[in-house]
């Protein structure tokens, strides 16, 4: 494992899902301020990153002990790379039913 025999090798896998985990919000200075208008903009961001981010997300703690057991061998690991194949296949999918956002300045509508 690296962590215990390669403290280069866990630095570089620290560092790069530290950048994966920071661009998926990258989005959120750009698409966000074009689909709601100035007054909802507070409330559209703070819904998409809490009914998005903190309920959605969370739940992995309850579904990868669930299915750890439907795993060969019980593997804990296992099911977590399950659930996580899960959240990022839905995402890109539901991806494309995202509105377009308008191409003007959003500026104070």
């Amino acid at each position: 494992y690296p962590a215990r025999d390669n403290l280069d090798l866990l630095k570089w896998g620290i560092f790069f899902a530290g950048m994966l985990t920071i661009a998926q919000f990258s989005f959120w200075g750009n698409y966000l301020p074009r689909v709601y208008p100035l007054h909802l903009r507070g409330t559209g961001e703070s819904f998409a990153a809490n009914i998005g981010g903190r309920m959605i997300g969370t739940s992995a703690a309850l579904a990868t002990p669930s299915l750890t057991p439907l795993m060969p061998d019980k593997s804990t690991a296992l099911a977590a790379a399950c659930v996580v194949l899960a959240v990022y296949l839905i995402g890109s999918i539901s991806c494309f039913w995202l509105p377009e956002p308008a191409t003007e300045d959003p500026g104070d509508d």
